[in-house]
């Protein structure tokens, strides 16, 4: 059983194209266009501020520079199409947006064997594109690594029996329920599980009305509760404001952090921060475009590496 929840090094993809994704648009509701002709470079100054924040209080980031040749927006959110795992396996994971699937590169993992990591095996799903079923990695999956179980929303963008493969291949027990927003007063599937949900060692932050089904709902807090988790519950406005898109992570001296945009932090309410630096301090960045354009925020933004060293 692995027992480490958070990590003190992170893999990120510097943009070279970012935009709205117009592929992506469609059912994630989080996104709005922006016009403004210098959004890549708007976004690259929130990529750069955000990196040096995270290196300042010594978690090691490894950042990777995307290539304007293969257009594509969305690969500042590299957390959807790989994780990295204590067993020295990596995980590829079948995209829903077909100009998503160019984000996929191997040669980045040499990036990772220079500094040290060793990798064994990559354990591949992406033939089930085309299938069209996709499982867009730790968007979708929130994993609590110590107790090895996998929470998730299902969605066009999370099948069912990609996610039982996963946990079989990763001995994880799934946790499974739909999670919804209402988009002009309509119920619609969250895209991502990680808008609304986010695992910390000791606590575990969700938006509990994104769950419609009680029994849904009351599963999920039992399996939250029984393995110890103070539940910190935000609202649906609050996720809006990406307030479930958090990370917990590891910097010097094994101090913990809490990783948010600006724009979530200042959501919070003052209750809910007690709470949350109760177990940790919280780091947070402006992500304004980012997060207008791409419809993610700062954990999408943060590919967690477990893998061991060599």
């Amino acid at each position: 059983m692995s027992a480490r929840q958070t990590t003190n090094t992170i893999f990120m993809v510097r943009p070279v194209a970012f935009r709205m994704n117009e592929q992506t648009a469609v059912n994630n509701y989080f996104q709005k266009n922006l016009t403004d002709e210098d959004v890549n470079e708007q976004a690259q100054q929130e990529f750069d501020a955000f990196v040096t924040k995270l290196r300042n209080v010594g978690v090691q980031v490894i950042v990777v520079d995307d290539k304007i040749e293969d257009d594509t927006p969305d690969s500042i959110f590299p957390n959807n199409w790989v994780s990295f795992h204590e067993t020295g396996e990596i995980a590829l994971y079948p995209m829903f947006a077909e100009n998503r699937r160019k984000e996929r590169r191997l040669e980045y993992f040499a990036k990772l064997e220079e500094e040290g990591f060793k990798i064994t095996e990559i354990v591949d799903y992406t033939s089930a594109e085309e299938e069209n079923l996709f499982l867009e990695g730790t968007g979708n999956l929130i994993l609590d690594r110590k107790h090895q179980k996998a929470y998730c929303a299902l969605s066009p963008r999370a099948e069912e029996d990609l996610l039982i493969e996963f946990c079989e291949d990763f001995e994880f027990t799934p946790v499974i329920f739909q999670a919804n927003q209402s988009v002009n007063e309509e119920r619609k599937p969250i895209y991502h599980t990680n808008v609304m949900m986010c695992m910390a060692e000791e606590f575990a932050i969700i938006c509990l009305d994104a769950i419609d089904d009680k029994k849904e709902r009351k599963n999920v807090i039992n399996h939250l509760k029984e393995d110890g988790k103070e539940v910190i519950v935000i609202t649906e406005e609050q996720m809006h404001e990406f307030a479930g898109n958090m990370l917990q992570v590891e910097g010097k001296d094994k101090s913990k952090y809490l990783v948010m945009s600006a724009r979530a932090r200042r959501s919070l309410s003052e209750e809910q921060i007690e709470k949350i630096e109760e177990h940790c301090d919280i780091l947070s960045s402006e992500l304004k475009v980012i997060e207008i354009c791409g419809g993610g925020s700062a954990r999408c933004m943060m590919a967690e590496v477990f893998l061991p060293r060599a």
